[in-house]
């Protein structure tokens, strides 16, 4: 019932503050407090009870994509995707040219949150074998490829990526190849994997870990 509750109660709360927000200018700063911060967490971290997935830091170009595909309707809309669907609302708001593109340079800009391991009961080792399907696109680091429109998949949080490949397998996204061929892919991928085969994978996307950042040039 809770769930229920914040799939219809945060989407109109956050359009209401975004009426305020309209008259004080389109900060993206602000508009990150007002339209995300409340699901996605102050830190863009995530957060479980609203489903929300951790944001800070992903790529500029895929949180375009995405905010683009929500805003359109080729992401958000299937009534499978109950959590997808408050995001649609969210992404329509952004319509003043410029404003998708400034939101998402801001989060992209955000320093990640590690993610903290919730899932329990995969097994690394077979999850390391079925990754090998996930790093034809996603990479063998996990951490995504622009050309392929795969997001990095290292640092999110498991819940997350448990409930997306449920969403996937079930028909939540990826049921018109047209619109979007790239989730069309995934959500094949998806329907070949069981309950387990999911905690394999993402045990294994657990382990997996960023590349140190180059050190500083004096």
């Amino acid at each position: 019932m809770k769930r229920l509750l914040l799939a219809f109660v945060a989407p109109a709360l956050g359009l209401s503050a975004l009426s305020a927000e309209a008259a004080e200018g389109k900060d993206p700063k602000a508009v990150f407090v007002r339209l995300c911060a409340q699901c996605h967490g102050p830190d863009g971290g995530g957060m479980k009870l609203s489903e929300a997935p951790a944001i800070a830091g992903l790529p500029e170009w895929y949180l375009t994509s995405q905010l683009k595909k929500f805003k359109s309707g080729i992401r958000g809309t299937h009534p499978a995707d109950l959590f997808g669907t408050r995001m649609a609302p969210m992404a329509r708001y952004l319509r003043v040219e410029g404003d998708l593109e400034g939101i998402a340079a801001y989060v992209a800009a955000m320093k990640p949150v590690p993610a903290k391991p919730t899932l329990t009961g995969g097994s690394v080792v077979k999850g390391e074998q079925r990754f090998q399907v996930c790093a034809a696109c996603h990479g063998v680091d996990g951490m995504g490829n622009k050309d392929l429109q795969a997001p990095k998949l290292v640092g999110q949080n498991d819940w997350y990526l448990l409930n997306s490949l449920k969403n996937f397998k079930a028909g939540g996204r990826g049921g018109d190849p047209v619109a979007d061929p790239m989730a069309a892919g995934m959500r094949a991928n998806a329907q070949a994997l069981d309950d387990q085969g999911m905690l394999d994978v993402i045990a294994y996307i657990n382990v997996l870990a960023p590349a140190p950042a180059p050190a500083a040039t004096p």
